[in-house]
C-alpha cells in the first residue's frame, strides 16, 4: 500500500484525558467476557441499518457490527488491513487497486465472506444509488473485478490516491449476498456483518444490543462482551441516566453546559470522568439556490458578513468548540481562514451595502432550518444565536424551524429548505472529504452545487498525489471559490467529549480518526 503521509494529523487522533477522578488504579483486561454489558447514549441514532442507503452518522452502529476491507485504528493516520490482509495500488498511477482477503471469513451466520461478497457489497451502493447515500463516494470507481475467492480488484477511472480512504468509511461495510439484494435496499429490518459484534435486537429510537461476533476475524482487539446503545433524543435526559449510574458512558450530543458542569464541578459529579478529543467535525449552513432570497448571491454575502462566530461559540458553546473561517478545519492539510480574509469582522454596515448595491429590498424574510435530534441539544441554541445576529442588523426577518433528523433529511434532499444547518464528521481525515462531497450534481446535501474548476480541475489534480501534504495550494484555491459562492458557511469546528463512570477503562482509546467510537475498546477496571 502507498504510505499516506498524516503526520499532521496525529494529533487529532490522540486523545487527551481530562479525569475529573485522582488517583491511579491497577487493572486487568482479562475476564472481559465476565463483565456485565458496557451500556452507552448518544443522541445520534441510526437512520437507516443498511450501509447502502446512509451517509450520516449510522456510521457510528456500523464501525462495531460490519466490516470493511480497510479501517483506521485508533491513533492510525491511514488506512489499516481489516477485512484485507492487505491493499495496494499497482503502480503509480493510482488507478487499480488491489485488495486480497483475509483467509477463513464469514458472515456472523455463518455463510462465507468471499471476493464475489465484497463486490457484491460495493456494487449494490452504486445500483441502488440512494438520494444522498454514499454512492456520492465512489465517483472515481469504474469497476470491480474478482480474482479468484480472496482478490477483488477496483479499477478506477481516473487516478484517485483517496480511494483507499473511501474503502475504510463504514459506508463500504461488507454485508452478505443472501441477505441485501442488489438492487434494493434490506426491508426486513435486519442486520448481518462480519464485524466484531453482532446486533441482537434493536429498538428504533431506543436501543441496539451487541454481542461479542464469535466468528469475527479482523484487527479489533475487543475488551467487552456486549454493549447496549440507548439513544436519546435530549442530552439531559443521557446525562441525568450517566449521573443515576443507568449508562457507564455517553457519546455525542453533550451540551457546552454539560461539559463545563463535569469538567468543573468534581465534588457534585464524583466518580464521573471526561475525556477531550481535539475534533474535526464541523457546523455550517447551506443555502438553496432555487430560493428567491438564499438564492441570490449578495444575500448569502451579507449573512457571511454579519455571522460573529467568535459570540455564537462563546454564548453556546462556551469553550467546546471554535470559530471556522474555512470548510477544511484545523487539523487537516490545506486548512485555511477565507471568510475571515475576506469579510474580516462583523458589520452591518457591510452587509447593508452589499444589499443595497443590488437592490436587494430589506428587511429580508428568511427561514432557517435545523435538525432537532441529530447533533445535541444546542442546536436549537445555536440558531437561536444566529437568528439574533441577522435580525440585530435589521437587515433580516428570521423564521427558524426544526424538525427529527428522518423528517429533516427528507426536506433538504428534496429541496425544500431555504437554508439549514448540517454538521460532518469527516468520512476520513483528508481535506479532499471537506470539499468533495458538497460539491457536483449529486452530493451528500442533496442540492446540486456546480463548480466545474472544483471538480474538474482541483480535485482530480490533488487525488493524483499520495503525499497528501503536498496538496494545501490545490485546497487553499477550492476554499477561495466557496468564498465567493457562499452556497456553504462554515461556523465552527467542535471537540469530542466522552464521559464516564470512573470504573470505565478505555476511552482515552475509544475513537478513531473519524471520530466514530470503537465500542470494543471499552471495558470495566477490575479494581480502581
Amino acid at each position: 500500500m502507498h504510505v499516506f503521509n498524516r503526520t499532521m494529523l496525529r494529533a487529532a487522533a490522540a486523545l487527551a484525558s481530562l479525569s475529573l477522578v485522582t488517583g491511579c488504579g491497577l487493572f486487568s483486561d482479562d475476564d472481559a467476557d465476565g463483565a456485565q454489558p458496557i451500556v452507552v447514549g448518544t443522541t445520534s441514532a441510526p437512520s437507516t441499518l443498511d450501509p447502502a442507503a446512509a451517509w450520516d452518522s449510522s456510521w457510528e452502529l456500523y464501525r462495531n457490527v460490519f466490516q470493511t476491507l480497510l479501517s483506521f485504528p485508533t491513533a492510525s493516520t491511514s488506512p489499516q488491513p481489516d477485512a484485507a490482509e492487505q491493499c495496494t495500488f499497482a503502480d503509480s498511477t493510482n488507478t487499480e487497486l488491489r485488495c486480497t482477503l483475509r483467509e477463513g471469513l464469514t458472515f456472523s451466520n455463518g455463510h462465507v465472506l468471499d471476493a464475489t461478497a465484497v463486490k457484491h457489497s460495493i456494487d449494490r451502493i452504486r445500483t441502488i444509488d440512494v438520494n444522498g447515500g454514499p454512492n456520492g463516494l465512489l465517483g472515481s470507481l469504474k469497476e470491480i473485478r474478482t480474482e479468484g475467492a480472496r482478490t477483488v480488484v477496483f479499477e478506477l477511472s481516473k487516478p484517485d490516491a483517496t480511494f483507499p480512504f473511501v474503502l475504510a468509511t463504514p459506508a463500504m461495510a461488507l454485508v452478505d449476498p443472501a441477505e441485501y439484494p442488489a438492487d434494493k435496499l434490506r426491508e426486513d429490518g435486519g442486520l448481518t456483518g462480519s464485524g466484531p459484534f453482532t446486533l441482537e435486537s434493536y429498538e428504533e429510537g431506543e436501543r441496539a444490543e451487541l454481542r461479542k461476533n464469535a466468528r469475527y476475524n479482523g484487527f479489533a482487539d475487543r475488551k467487552n462482551h456486549a454493549v447496549t446503545i440507548r439513544y436519546f433524543t435530549q442530552s439531559e435526559a443521557m446525562v441525568a441516566a450517566l449521573k443515576n449510574k443507568e449508562i457507564d458512558a455517553t457519546y455525542l450530543g453533550l451540551t457546552a453546559e454539560e461539559v463545563v458542569d463535569l469538567q468543573e464541578k468534581k465534588e457534585a459529579n464524583e466518580g464521573l470522568q471526561i475525556v477531550e478529543s481535539p475534533g474535526v467535525d464541523i457546523r455550517y449552513l447551506v443555502f438553496n439556490p432555487e430560493d428567491p432570497a438564499a438564492g441570490e448571491v449578495e444575500v448569502r454575502q451579507a449573512i457571511a458578513q454579519l455571522i460573529d462566530r467568535g459570540e455564537l461559540v462563546d454564548k453556546v458553546y462556551r469553550g467546546t468548540a471554535e470559530p471556522l473561517y474555512s470548510m477544511v478545519p484545523k487539523g487537516i492539510a490545506g486548512h485555511a481562514t477565507s471568510f475571515f480574509d475576506r469579510y474580516g469582522d462583523p458589520s452591518a454596515a457591510k452587509a447593508r451595502d452589499i444589499l443595497e448595491e443590488a437592490g436587494v429590498e430589506t428587511p429580508v424574510e428568511l427561514d432557517l432550518w435545523f435538525t432537532t435530534d441529530r447533533y445535541g441539544s444546542a442546536t436549537a441554541a445555536e440558531f437561536a444565536e444566529i437568528k439574533r445576529q441577522l435580525e440585530q442588523s435589521e437587515l433580516f426577518e428570521v423564521t427558524i424551524q426544526g424538525k427529527p433528523w428522518k423528517d429533516f433529511q427528507e426536506g433538504y434532499q428534496k429541496g425544500s429548505y431555504p437554508v439549514f444547518g448540517r454538521g460532518w464528521f469527516p468520512d476520513f481525515p483528508d481535506p479532499d472529504n471537506f470539499i468533495a462531497p458538497f460539491v457536483g450534481k449529486e452530493n451528500v446535501l442533496g442540492t446540486p452545487y456546480d463548480s466545474p474548476e472544483i471538480t474538474q480541475q482541483l480535485l482530480p489534480q490533488t487525488r493524483q498525489l499520495s503525499d497528501r501534504g503536498a496538496v494545501s495550494k490545490k485546497f487553499e484555491r477550492a476554499q477561495a471559490i466557496l468564498v465567493e459562492d457562499v452556497r456553504l458557511l462554515p461556523l465552527w469546528q467542535g471537540k469530542i467529549y466522552i464521559a464516564s463512570g470512573e470504573e470505565i477503562a478505555g476511552t482515552e482509546r475509544a475513537l478513531d480518526p473519524q471520530m466514530i467510537m470503537q465500542l470494543w475498546s471499552l471495558h470495566r477496571q477490575t479494581s480502581w
